[in-house]
């Protein structure tokens, strides 16, 4: 009796897995839909390269963002369902996160906050904004030179006093 009550445990168990496996192979089979997006370098300047892989995606497919101009993402070889592509920064990208969204095989995906544009500097003027100096800038250099002068007379005055003796 004990044989019969496992045997039939067994048999019933063979046959749930048996039906279950070929409906979840089905979706994933036929339609396959991107998955982990990834984005390198997370942070980057305007007009750098930025590589994107996506899982999910066996016949390539494509990417888009506010950052840069759609990029195509080609099949990995020897990557399971796995594309990628290089895409370049807009060099008028504003500093901030941008989302990823990648298409392929008739699904999309978005990543929020894939990746990070760095602001700029102004190069040149040595982080300056204005033109010439503040009077703030005149009053300090006013003080140091006038500092240095009296600095130099008193020591000239001593120097002088030292040798009259």
């Amino acid at each position: 009796m004990r044989k019969s009550r496992a045997l039939a445990s067994a048999g019933a168990a063979v046959a749930v897995l048996g039906l279950a496996a070929p409906l979840a192979a089905a979706d994933g089979g036929r339609n396959p839909s991107p998955s982990n997006i990834v984005a390198l370098p997370g942070v980057i300047a305007r007009g750098g390269q930025l590589t994107i892989t996506a899982d999910g995606c066996p016949n390539g497919g494509h990417a888009t963002s506010n950052a840069f101009p759609r990029t195509n993402l080609t099949p990995v070889h020897g990557g399971r369902d796995t594309a990628r592509g290089t895409a370049t920064v807009h060099y008028d990208a504003r500093a901030g996160s941008y989302d990823i969204t990648v298409h392929c095989s008739g699904r999309s995906l978005t990543r929020p906050a894939a990746f990070t544009v760095l602001g700029g500097v102004r190069g040149g003027l040595g982080g300056s904004s204005t033109e010439g100096a503040t009077p703030t800038d005149m009053a300090i250099g006013g003080g140091l030179v006038a500092a240095a002068v009296a600095a130099g007379g008193v020591f000239w005055m001593r120097r002088r006093a030292e040798k009259q003796l």
